[in-house]
């Protein structure tokens, strides 16, 4: 069963989410069990080189797990989670889609995979949360 009765509800909720705010993250939508949440790419997001920095892909998949996981069990928070880097974004915006996979008595678990919007897979991650 969903914690937020709307997706207004739900960007109300993390507004006080600063981090994720400042550097454009945005939740696009939230259901039971999933959500998917979106970042513009800017020019500092870019690194030495001219590519997003890694840190702007963990950061959009790691608000997208907290959305997820506390649409499931609020209060909770992340105990782990683990990234893989597949490919550099050649877009202009991140998509973090979040789905629950398990969802224990204590823990759930909860993997994200990241995309650009050219479709291209740019980042796999599987974070565990906790029931507080």
């Amino acid at each position: 069963m969903a914690v937020f009765k709307s997706i207004e509800e739900a960007r109300a909720y993390f507004a006080g989410d600063r981090f994720a705010m400042t550097n454009g993250m945005e939740i696009v939508s939230v259901s039971n069990d999933r959500c998917v949440c979106k970042c513009l790419i800017r020019e500092d997001h870019k690194n030495a080189m001219g590519r997003v920095m890694g840190g702007v892909i963990f950061t959009l998949a790691d608000f997208a797990f907290a959305v997820c996981d506390t649409n499931v069990h609020m209060p909770s928070t992340g105990m782990d989670a683990d990234i893989r880097f597949l490919s550099a974004p050649k877009g202009n915006e991140l998509i973090a889609e979040a789905h629950i996979v398990k969802s224990g008595r204590t823990t759930t678990i909860v993997q994200v995979e990241v995309t650009d919007d050219l479709g291209t897979k740019v980042a796999l991650l599987t974070g565990t949360g906790f029931k507080l």
